[in-house]
């Protein structure tokens, strides 16, 4: 072996995956940060109005140090918020980024809000009634074992 191989070797191993994700994040905006820049400097997003359709596209070119995959992060977060979903529910119109309108939400689209938000209402109801269940049932279950100590115990 030369000296020059070992270096050849370490330099053609892959980055460790602990070192990878700080080297996405230095590369782009996260998720979340981008999402609050929007809200800061968009009327739609401020409002939470419906967005226009392929609103990613006018994003991107208003916000080029935006990166794709975050963006679409940054949207998917946004538009699965229950605030979101009740505004297109009831809406008709969607809006660009400054607020003005920019076609139509649809009756599938409303109805597809309205059953998405009847779901999630559902899911975290049954959530709060299975954990309302199983605190009395450790309470009854307390109480039963306070009652044997009673009754056995010295």
């Amino acid at each position: 072996m030369t000296s020059d191989q070992p270096d050849t070797a370490a330099a053609a191993q892959p980055s460790s995956p602990a070192t990878e994700p700080s080297a996405k994040k230095s590369r782009g905006i996260d998720s979340r940060a981008m999402l609050k820049r929007l809200q800061a400097e968009s009327a739609a997003f401020r409002d939470c109005k419906p967005l226009a359709l392929k609103i990613d596209a006018s994003i991107l070119e208003r916000f080029p140090e935006f990166d794709r995959k975050s963006l679409r992060a940054a949207l998917r977060i946004h538009t699965a918020s229950t605030r979101y979903l009740k505004a297109v529910e009831r809406s008709a119109e969607r809006f660009d980024l400054d607020g003005k309108p920019a076609g139509e939400v649809t009756a599938e689209q409303r109805n597809h809000a309205a059953t998405t938000l009847k779901e999630r209402f559902a899911t975290v109801a049954r959530q709060q009634r299975e954990q309302r269940e199983a605190e009395e049932a450790e309470r009854r279950r307390d109480e039963k074992l306070r009652e044997l100590v009673n009754k056995f115990g010295r």
